[in-house]
């Protein structure tokens, strides 16, 4: 499924986020940035071994050793990846208290957009952030995706954005909720 908003596009796609060739793909991080299971997992394997040197970095360079946040957002090369540059953001884990999970699920999206266009990108694909190991419910976040990702697209002059579903059930769920958005 592709659609037009304001002269930018925003396809959603079924594949593996580690073959976009955007010029940025988003990686669902966890704090560490030392890499982990799921989406990360893929992302650090595909990316080698320069990926968790470039993170390390990060950690001791712009974050003082500490995690990365959940909901913020930066970045590395890609290396060998396809994409020339990662985009790694920490999604909410969906247990315990709910409160605030939604606001800090939009801003992996926003701060990961702002993130691409303060290094003048045109292209970004994201996967389904928190949906897999942080058992955030497909269909709000796909919610919550789409309608973060619009209202972005509906403001600035950026290009493509890329959603990157894993499976045919969640490619469903997010375009029916782009359908239900776009209405």
């Amino acid at each position: 499924m592709e659609v037009i908003i304001n002269n930018n596009t925003l396809a959603l796609v079924l594949g593996d986020i580690t073959k976009q060739t955007t010029e940025a793909i988003v990686n669902a991080a966890n704090g560490t940035l030392m890499g982990g299971g799921g989406v990360d997992g893929a992302i650090h394997r595909a990316a080698g071994k320069k990926l968790l040197e470039a993170c390390k970095q990060v950690r001791q360079n712009q974050l003082n050793g500490e995690h990365l946040p959940t909901g913020e957002a930066v970045i590395t090369k890609g290396y060998e990846l396809p994409a020339k540059f990662v985009i790694h953001t920490v999604g909410p884990v969906w247990s315990g208290d709910k409160k605030g999970k939604d606001a800090l699920l939009a801003n992996c999206y926003k701060n990961s957009l702002r993130l691409a266009v303060d290094h003048h990108l045109t292209s970004i694909s994201f996967p389904s952030i928190s949906t897999g190991v942080y058992h955030f419910p497909i269909d709000k976040a796909a919610e919550i995706a789409m309608k973060t990702i619009v209202a972005f697209l509906q403001e600035k002059s950026f290009g493509k954005v890329v959603m990157t579903l894993f499976s045919e059930k969640d490619y469903e769920t997010y375009a029916a909720k782009l359908r239900d958005i776009l209405a």
